[in-house]
């Protein structure tokens, strides 16, 4: 509930914030006392997790790939190949894209490619998974700029591992 603009002064503030939230993000704290009294408009700045974006092949509820994302504190948005990747990494900013590379309907790689071309989504790190015998599509993905490629088979017990490793700052 957070990044609301509160437009109140005098006793009624303290009540008023804590109904909407925001003595829990720690905005007002000062001393480990919270403003009562603070006088004009008082905005909570927004606390949210961050975005990961994921192409998989046939997601299904339940799928525990991004039940797994969910659990370690990412926000999980789902597009097809159909998608236009760009325009959607430049409006909604993900942290990280997940890519499954072997999809009937779509080219991954060429997605990775347009990503990175263009100057304004050239920093998106991208995972990219598929099978360890796909070889020539780790290869393509590899060269059209994926920061890192894993096997499927062992792609949920490290994830943790994996999302540390392509989220490191060159």
């Amino acid at each position: 509930m957070c990044g609301r603009k509160v437009e109140m002064s005098g006793k009624g503030v303290k009540r008023v914030l804590r109904r909407i939230g925001a003595d829990r993000c720690g905005a007002l704290q000062r001393g480990g006392k919270a403003f009562a009294n603070f006088p004009g408009p008082i905005i909570c700045p927004r606390m949210t997790s961050p975005l990961a974006f994921l192409m998989y092949e046939e997601l299904l509820p339940g799928s525990q790939l991004p039940n797994k994302l969910q659990d370690l504190g990412y926000r999980v948005q789902t597009l097809n190949g159909g998608s236009d990747w760009v325009e959607l990494v430049q409006q909604e900013k993900p942290i990280v894209a997940i890519m499954e590379l072997h999809v009937k309907h779509t080219d991954a790689c060429a997605i990775i490619g347009e990503l990175k071309r263009n100057p304004d989504t050239e920093h998106l790190p991208v995972l990219a998974y598929t099978q360890p015998e796909k070889s020539e599509l780790q290869a393509a993905a590899r060269d059209a700029g994926a920061a890192l490629i894993a096997s499927n088979a062992g792609m949920l017990d490290q994830l943790p591992a994996l999302l540390e490793h392509v989220l490191e700052v060159e």
